[in-house]
């Protein structure tokens, strides 16, 4: 009979399998940690970090831009909804007196004994019947005509302003609904920047949120530049030139005033301000009305070349015209950079150049 018992293993052979094992364990661990996929993904640096804030800020003021220009839409929409809501209720006034005196006009036939069917017709209670049927308010006389004539113009009329004012509501509506739609952008990008800032050092954090960085685009390092520094410093490469206008003067001058105002997006004064915000309250206070965004700004007045400008014009900067500042002269412009950081004086190079206007 063939025996059952497990055939015994040879001590070697066990300990030679469990040591070949924690070798082939040991090598996969060390093949892991030498292609990187076993460390955890190196902290960011601060200048990464500022970067990224910068990023989120750009994407954020570009929001915020769209959420100005939808606002102005739906300012425009609701002003004209509330005129053409006015104008029904006037037109419907005429109609209802229309209909008043088409009825006269039946009630003394009727006393007559002389009411023809047409007039009937138009006193029906769905106009849109009767009104098929007008040309037969002919055989009532001239009197029946011009009063049936009336009251078919009148309900023209309140009918066309209503249809516009459908319009203008719909507008509103989706103008509203893009406002929701920007306002969670900006402000996602906002607490995204937030996080970020969260985690830089204090000193550095400190600097990016009062608006202390400027990026030097030839080599694309961020550096941090004491704002008191940069106002001497402007002052010295003739910040204060004389402008070209005496509009232009007083829009310098009123961004003067404004240096250390913060920044709220959507702002435009006189408290805070947002970057299109304070260029169009600055001209505004020259006596010229600029538009209310950064990309219908730019087509305000003449276009000026880099080397061309001078105090008081637009600067625009990144390729989406998503910033915009007021030349001082000397290199410098005033503007209101991102919120924590207030209306603060800053070389014009220390963004992406985009274009300049000159305000008429």
């Amino acid at each position: 009979m063939a025996s059952h018992r497990k055939p015994k293993q040879h001590p070697l052979a066990s300990s030679t399998v469990r040591t070949a094992a924690t070798l082939a364990l040991a090598g996969a661990a060390t093949a892991t940690l030498l292609d990187g996929t076993g460390h955890a993904a190196p902290r960011p640096t601060t200048a990464q970090l500022r970067d990224q804030v910068d990023r989120f800020y750009q994407q954020a003021e570009a929001a915020t831009e769209r959420y100005n220009g939808a606002k102005e839409k739906a300012r425009a929409a609701e002003t004209a909804l509330d005129g053409l809501q006015d104008e029904a209720a006037r037109k419907t006034q005429r109609l209802n007196a229309a209909r008043d005196a088409l009825g006269s006009v039946a009630t003394a036939q009727y006393r007559d004994g002389s009411i023809p069917t047409s007039v009937q017709l138009l006193l029906s209670s769905t106009p849109g019947q009767y009104l098929d049927r007008a040309a037969l308010a002919d055989q009532a006389g001239s009197r029946e005509a011009v009063a049936v004539d009336r009251f078919r113009h009148e309900l023209r009329d309140v009918q066309q302003v209503r249809t516009t004012a459908d319009g203008r509501l719909a507008e509103l509506k989706r103008q509203q609904a893009s406002l929701a739609r920007d306002k969670q952008t900006i402000e996602a990008k906002l607490n995204d920047a937030q996080q970020l800032l969260d985690q830089m050092p204090a000193p550095a954090r400190a600097a990016v949120e009062q608006g202390d960085i400027t990026s030097a685009p030839a080599h694309g390092v961020a550096a941090v530049v004491p704002a008191a520094a940069r106002t001497v410093h402007a002052v010295a490469q003739g910040g204060e030139a004389q402008a070209p206008t005496e509009r232009a003067a007083k829009a310098v001058a009123f961004a003067y005033a404004a240096l250390g105002k913060p920044y709220v997006w959507g702002a435009t004064g006189p408290s805070a301000y947002d970057c299109s915000g304070l260029t169009q309250a600055a001209w505004q206070a020259a006596g010229v009305s600029l538009p209310r965004t950064t990309y219908t700004q730019i087509n305000s007045g003449r276009r000026v070349a880099r080397g061309q400008l001078k105090p008081g014009d637009l600067v625009f900067f990144y390729s989406g015209v998503s910033h915009v500042g007021i030349y001082v002269g000397g290199g410098q412009m005033i503007h209101a950079p991102h919120p924590g950081a207030p209306v603060r004086l800053a070389p014009v190079d220390e963004m992406p150049f985009a274009g300049a206007a000159r305000p008429a």
